[in-house]
This record gives structure tokens, C-alpha cells and sequence, in this order.
């Protein structure tokens, strides 16, 4: 893919993640047009040269490619159906809008499908979750898992390039439902990192100590990662509890329509409804340690 083939590239969603990808794309070259519920956000992207769209459709009917980051699937629908959204957007004077749509929130593999039944045949849908958080969204090393069809998935390769290392995982959905079957792994090891605690804690064990121990276990990365956050008790969000609420219900409901009985993720589930119950769903989805350590006391 070269810019002269997809130069303007319309991106839809401009929150904690989708502002800084944005920011790539026009540190990058491209010609950018942002659509955001809230307008006020796309203005440090207007001040670098990107122009600001009135609606969703208009982003899609102007821009060469479409990618959409937003948090939920109910969110992604909002912007994707009626007569302002992507799809009717996509629908009208072919000739002049999108031929391709990358789909990079987590919405899960049914999502995607239903979004892909209500394309033009000319168009395009690759589903691109990304596995990171705010920093390797600012340093473009995100890694992606992408579905849909392995030409597009081509075409668009230096594209995705700009955000991170981009994997095909196969036919549509395949990339969404990747970032369900790592994020479950996400939840239930930040869950098992809290129990692990509170037990130390019911031990008397010193905190430091028991970190340190954790550093060299199996989930080592998980400890390293998050150390600060627990030691510190700042749980500023890179990945808001909210959403990993959010993500594990995603992925109970995907199991369970494909038969799949699954006991971790329920049981993960509950400790992040309990602190989302608190008041912690804008803080960083490993604040579930601390509402763990705190109901275990």
C-alpha cells in the first residue's frame, strides 16, 4: 500500500487509545478527517493540519479508508447504522467513498459479522483489535490481530504498520475473536494477582516481598507491569476498569453461544462488577487487586 492509494484515511473515535493512533496517522503523512462524540477532542488534531467532520457518514463518504476505535459494541452500532453513519455513508456515491473499513475497538467476532452483512459488496471490513495500552498506542507497538479477507489485510498492512505489528489470524471475525481469547487471559491473571495478595495479606507477608516473589513466577510480566500502580495505590487508567468489565462479558456471551462452558471468567467477572459497584471504572482495570485485597481483609 502506498498513501498515494489510501491517502485519506477517516478515523472515528477519539478516546483514550483512538486520540493517540490519530496522532500517529497524521505524525505519519496522512491526510486525516476525525468524527468524535465529543468534538472538543479532535481540536489538538485540527491544530496539527486534520480537518473535523459533522458526522460519521460524512467521514465515510470523503475518506479513502475508515477506521473506527470506540468502547463498546453498542457504541460501535450507534456510528455504524442510521441515515449519519458509517454504513450509509459507505453505501452512497461508491465512487468517491471508502473502500475499506477497519474495525479495531474489542466488539467481538459477532459484531463484526453483523456490521459485515450491511456493507456494500465494493467495500471492504477487516476487524483489527489491538493487544496495549496508552504507551504503545504514543509509541506505535501495539500488537494486532486482524480478520477478513487476506488481500485487504494486505492492502492495508503498511497502513496498520503506523500503529503497531500486525498479525492475520484468517476470515472475518478471526482478529476480534483473538483479542476475546487473550483479554480473558488479561482479566483473569489481574484477578488471580489480587487473590494472590490478599492471601499474602492474610499471611502478614510484606508487600515488597511478596512483589518481588511474584516478579519471578509465572505471571512475572503481569507483576512487573502493574507494580507501581499497586505499590503507589495511583491506579491512573491506561485501559479503564470499565472496559475490562465490559470485555469479560464479551467474552462470556461469545463462549456461550458456541457451547464453550468456561468457570475462570465468571468467577474474574464478579471481582470486576464488585468494583465497578465501588466507583472504579475510570481507574486502570488492574485496580480490581485493590478492591480484591480490600473485600478479603
Amino acid at each position: 500500500m502506498s498513501k498515494g492509494q489510501f491517502n485519506k484515511i477517516g478515523f472515528i473515535g477519539l478516546g483514550l487509545m483512538g486520540f493517540p493512533m490519530a496522532n500517529r496517522l497524521v505524525g505519519a503523512g496522512y491526510e486525516l478527517v476525525v468524527w468524535n462524540r465529543t468534538a472538543s477532542k479532535a481540536i489538538p488534531l485540527v491544530e496539527k493540519g486534520a480537518s473535523q467532520a459533522a458526522t460519521p457518514r460524512l467521514v465515510a463518504e470523503i475518506s479513502d479508508v475508515v477506521i473506527t476505535m470506540l468502547a463498546t459494541p453498542e457504541a460501535l452500532k450507534e456510528v455504524a447504522e442510521g441515515t449519519d453513519g458509517i454504513v450509509a455513508g459507505l453505501s452512497t456515491g461508491l465512487s468517491t467513498s471508502a473502500s475499506a473499513w477497519i474495525e479495531m475497538s474489542t466488539v467481538g467476532p459477532d459484531v463484526i459479522h453483523e456490521m459485515s452483512r450491511l456493507l456494500p459488496r465494493e467495500v471492504s471490513m477487516v476487524d483489527a483489535p489491538v493487544l496495549g495500552s496508552v504507551p504503545q498506542a504514543n509509541e506505535g507497538s501495539l500488537r494486532i490481530f486482524a480478520g477478513g479477507d487476506g488481500e485487504a489485510f494486505e492492502s492495508l498492512s503498511e497502513l496498520l504498520g503506523v500503529f503497531g505489528t500486525a498479525t492475520y489470524m484468517g476470515s472475518s471475525g478471526s482478529g476480534a475473536a483473538m483479542k476475546l481469547v487473550v483479554n480473558l487471559t488479561l482479566g483473569s491473571i489481574m484477578c488471580a494477582l489480587g487473590e494472590a495478595l490478599a492471601l499474602g495479606d492474610g499471611f502478614g507477608l510484606d508487600l515488597h516481598k511478596v512483589l518481588d516473589m511474584l516478579e519471578t513466577s509465572p505471571i512475572a510480566h503481569s507483576v512487573h507491569t502493574k507494580r507501581e500502580k499497586i505499590e503507589s495505590g495511583n491506579w491512573l487508567a491506561n485501559f479503564r476498569l470499565e472496559l475490562g468489565s465490559k470485555d469479560l462479558r464479551l467474552v462470556s456471551e461469545a463462549a456461550l453461544a458456541r457451547g464453550v462452558q468456561l468457570r475462570q471468567v465468571p468467577a474474574a467477572k464478579s471481582w470486576f462488577d464488585d468494583a465497578l459497584k465501588n466507583g472504579m471504572g475510570d481507574l486502570d482495570y488492574s485496580a480490581v487487586i485493590a478492591q480484591i485485597r480490600t473485600a478479603l481483609k
